[in-house]
């Protein structure tokens, strides 16, 4: 009997070690796993620069790129820290980032066999604020546009979700650019201006402008196959002369009008 209880209690042991090697490996879980993660699955465009800490508690600093191979890339000043806690069945996220976020970020995110289903609540005010020189690190035309102002994110309860690679909203939220300027006009500032997207089997994007000498207005769908927008850009009496180099960098130009165009 000792002889054969031998093997099992070896096994059994085996068992709980490999057993505690999973679960340390779970809740030790390097915070450089979660960057690689993201880097992945944003084609390399939004990163977790130094990336320290655990998965579940950690720090990094938000960095945007031109993609794998691109020379672009912007910082955002200072570290974002976060958590991560089961939420039932998801993934609770808590973010803070003392230049960007009012608070605390709260985002759910629940995990499924062919994509993800990220849940951002209502907030009475802007989700946050981000300096609009950020996205020069995205590449062409930010880099060229060199822009100025401040985005806002506003959300009023959306829902992205994808599956098998599309992407799929519900709920509304809104992007402010407030106070937007470039290097390419001699304007002090081009004026503010709003995009909402309103979710549902396909989702609608409005762009409108809300004051300054650059006029901007246009419309979209976000489908299964992407989002498709057209638009425009125009300036307003007596700005012709001081936009017309911009007009020529951000859209093909017919007559006075540049013409945007997505998809």
């Amino acid at each position: 009997m000792t002889a054969r209880r031998r093997p099992l209690a070896l096994t059994g042991a085996l068992a709980g070690a490999l057993l505690g090697a999973v679960v340390a490996l779970v809740v030790f879980a390097p915070a450089a796993w979660l960057a690689d993660a993201l880097a992945s699955a944003t084609g390399e465009r939004v990163l977790l620069a130094d990336a320290r800490g655990s998965v579940w508690s950690g720090s990094a600093v938000p960095v945007l790129t031109g993609g794998a191979g691109s020379h672009d890339a912007s910082a955002l000043p200072g570290r974002l820290q976060w958590t991560l806690g089961l939420d039932g069945l998801a993934l609770g996220v808590r973010a803070r980032q003392a230049c960007c976020i009012e608070g605390e970020l709260r985002l759910r995110v629940e995990p499924g066999w062919n994509g993800v289903r990220i849940t951002l609540p209502a907030s009475t005010g802007a989700v946050g604020h981000w300096p609009a020189a950020w996205l020069a690190g995205l590449g062409t035309p930010f880099n060229t546009l060199q822009l100025g102002g401040t985005l806002s994110l506003a959300s009023g309860g959306f829902v992205a979700e994808s599956s098998a690679g599309r992407w799929r909203f519900s709920g509304e939220a809104a992007l402010t650019i407030a106070g937007l300027s470039s290097r390419v006009s001699t304007l002090d500032t081009l004026g503010s201006y709003r995009l909402r997207i309103d979710g549902g089997e396909v989702a609608h994007v409005a762009l409108e402008t809300l004051d300054g000498a650059l006029r901007l207005a246009g419309s979209g769908q976000w489908s299964a196959s992407g989002l498709r927008f057209r638009g425009e850009a125009r300036a307003a009496p007596g700005f012709e002369a001081s936009l017309n180099n911009l007009l020529n960098l951000i859209g093909r130009r017919q007559g006075t009008m540049a013409v945007l165009s997505i998809g």
